[in-house]
């Protein structure tokens, strides 16, 4: 279990703590992967991990529902998927990815979270140097396999890290590696119960409790932000 499995593990339960909001995100993941692949899951790959991780999180099927019919509605906000870097306070770098129907909100709200606790908004792209951009999969494990050989199959798809982790099989890969892999688990029978794209930091930057508070309120002020669906950065 290497760096992206750490990283993930200790985040997991903060980011998704409030229920109301983890639907209020995944509806919107739904309805963006309806609205650029159309609403067959059948044919629409990344919609059929949106759903799959709303029933992981127990969304109820209605909500499923309304997002996907909210992406066929002509009248419906056409939320656009925008990225934000910047420092925050002792030079911690964050980076936020947001959904938004409204951009020029979006940017003014999330810029006045960094200035008011620290930090300064940044250009597109400036921490690109810092983060790698991975993708993971957890699968339900099956009796029978073995994860040397798996491993071995996912590797020529982009995997770097399979590993076993309680009843399932966890997947860490290449960005550009999720087609290709989600395809192979699909059509070797795997149940994918939750898919990610993470930004995992190349490495972290160690600070003291006073100085983790300082990152930690405006962190937790992003995440509050209903236009914000995640927020990476590079504090050990």
């Amino acid at each position: 279990m290497g760096r992206a499995f750490e990283y993930r593990k200790a985040r997991k339960l903060k980011r998704w703590g409030n229920m109301a909001r983890v639907f209020t995100r995944i509806g919107r993941e739904i309805t963006l992967a309806a609205k650029a692949g159309g609403p067959d899951p059948d044919t629409n790959p990344r919609l059929r991990l949106a759903i799959q991780n709303a029933k992981s999180e127990n969304m109820p099927k209605d909500n499923v529902e309304r997002a996907i019919k909210k992406a066929t509605e002509k009248d419906t906000k056409d939320y656009k998927e925008v990225v934000y870097e910047g420092k925050g306070p002792h030079g911690i770098a964050i980076v936020v990815e947001t959904a938004t129907d409204n951009p020029t909100r979006t940017v003014a709200n999330v810029r006045s979270y960094f200035t008011k606790h620290g930090g300064t908004l940044g250009t597109t792209g400036m921490l690109d140097f810092l983060f790698d951009r991975k993708c993971s999969f957890e699968v339900e494990a099956k009796e029978g396999v073995d994860l040397e050989e798996l491993e071995l199959e996912l590797i020529d798809f982009g995997a770097e890290e399979v590993f076993a982790d309680d009843d399932s099989i966890m997947i860490y890969a290449e960005f550009t590696g999720f087609g290709p892999i989600q395809k192979y688990l699909e059509d070797n029978g795997y149940n994918i119960k939750t898919f990610r794209f993470e930004r995992i930091p190349n490495e972290t930057k160690e600070l003291s409790e006073e100085e983790q508070a300082d990152v930690e309120k405006l962190i937790e002020k992003l995440e509050d932000d209903d236009d914000v669906t995640n927020v990476f950065h590079n504090m050990q």
